[in-house]
């Protein structure tokens, strides 16, 4: 199961692509708004639990400061995607605030508001251990592989 955490509901529209793709390969995931500063013991609470209840990865997004990712990896030994949302300085500030951990606590990060690579490289880690979610992988990828090699055929210049 991936576990995706926002720091707020005004991350939803960019997160929804992190959903879409997870439906598209049929893995089950969980959403919760849990903020790094406004809800520190139930964010606290629920990444310490989620283990036990099935999460092998987890999707954490902020804008701003964007604590919210490295907090999360502070709790856990699963891994942790962050994904810096575009906020104050062009989602600057939640990018820095997310790639610049300290060493022993790391966290993937994507580009600002890459909720969709999020998704992907979350399935990339899941893949690892799971044959089926491996070949949609492989599916995926070639359809994609394919749908971009179809464009040359409507290409006017």
């Amino acid at each position: 199961m991936i576990s995706i955490i926002m720091g707020s509901d005004s991350d939803l529209p960019i997160m929804k692509k992190a959903f879409d793709v997870i439906r598209e390969f049929e893995i089950p995931f969980e959403v919760k708004i849990l903020s790094a500063h406004r809800t520190p013991v139930e964010h606290a609470e629920y990444v310490k639990s989620a283990e036990k209840t099935g999460t092998k990865v987890f999707i954490a997004a902020a804008g701003g400061a964007a604590h919210l990712p490295g907090v999360t990896a502070a709790h856990t030994q699963l891994p942790v995607i962050g994904v810096p949302i575009n906020s104050k300085l062009n989602g600057l500030d939640s990018l820095l605030s997310i790639v610049q951990m300290p060493s022993g606590i790391p966290v993937a990060t994507v580009a600002i508001d890459g909720a969709k690579n999020a998704a992907l490289l979350a399935i990339e880690i899941l893949a690892l251990t799971d044959d089926n979610i491996a070949e949609k992988l492989k599916l995926f990828r070639e359809k994609q592989s394919e749908a971009s090699m179809k464009k040359n055929d409507d290409l006017e210049f």
